[in-house]
C-alpha cells in the first residue's frame, strides 16, 4: 500500500495542477498529459511523476508511450508536488530528469508556498523567473502559463482565467499551428 497522502499537503495540489495541464492540453492538440504514471527513463529510473504533459511522439516529442503501456524516455514537463519529499524531489529527482533530459521540471513544494520551474538549457537547469506581473510561463509549451500566487490561495478560477490570456497569445497559435503541421494525416 502507498504512503498516505494528506488532503491540503498533496490531494488538493495535485488536482489543480492536473487542472491546468488538462485544460493546457485540451486546447493544444498534439499535447498529451498523464496523472501518476510510470516513467521508463532509462534502466535504473522509472519514476511516477504526479504529473507530465508531453507533446505527441508524432508531432516531434521526446517520448513515446510503449506497447507494455509505459512513457519511455523523457517527457517534455514533469510535475511534482511535494510536500514531505522536498529534498528528494529537488535532489535526486531533479539529477535523474536532467540527466535524461526532462526539458522542464516544476516542483510545487506545498509546505513552503513556492515554486520551482527548471529549464534545461544545454546541460543543466535554470531556475525559470516569473514575468514582470509574477506569472511562470512555460519556455517550452507557449501558453503554458501560471499564475503561481493564485495557485497557492487555491483561486483556480484566477489560474485558469491566467492560463485562457496564454493559451489566447499569438505563440500558442504558432504552437498549435506547428503541431498540426507535425500531426500525421488520420486514415
Amino acid at each position: 500500500m502507498p504512503p498516505p497522502l494528506g488532503f491540503r499537503s498533496h490531494g488538493s495540489p495535485d488536482a489543480a495542477v492536473h487542472t491546468w495541464l488538462g485544460v493546457y492540453r485540451s486546447r493544444t492538440l498534439g499535447t498529451r498529459c498523464a496523472a501518476n504514471c510510470s516513467v521508463r527513463l532509462d534502466l535504473e529510473n522509472m519514476p511516477q511523476p504526479d504529473a507530465l504533459l508531453m507533446i505527441q511522439p508524432e508531432c516531434g516529442g521526446q517520448a513515446l508511450i510503449s506497447k507494455d503501456d509505459y512513457v519511455t524516455g523523457a517527457p517534455e514537463l514533469i510535475v511534482e508536488v511535494s510536500s514531505s519529499t522536498a529534498s528528494i524531489d529537488l535532489n535526486t529527482k531533479l539529477r535523474v530528469y536532467r540527466r535524461n533530459q526532462v526539458r522542464e521540471y516544476l516542483v510545487w513544494r506545498v509546505r513552503d508556498q513556492a515554486f520551482d520551474w527548471f529549464v534545461l538549457r544545454g546541460s543543466d537547469y535554470e531556475r525559470l523567473p516569473p514575468d514582470e506581473r509574477g506569472i511562470l510561463k512555460s519556455a517550452v509549451f507557449p501558453g503554458l502559463w501560471l499564475d503561481s500566487a493564485a495557485m497557492l490561495r487555491d483561486d483556480l478560477t484566477e489560474v485558469l482565467r491566467v492560463l485562457d490570456t496564454g493559451t489566447a497569445s499569438p505563440e500558442h497559435a504558432a504552437f498549435v499551428a506547428e503541431l498540426a503541421a507535425r500531426m500525421p494525416p488520420s486514415s
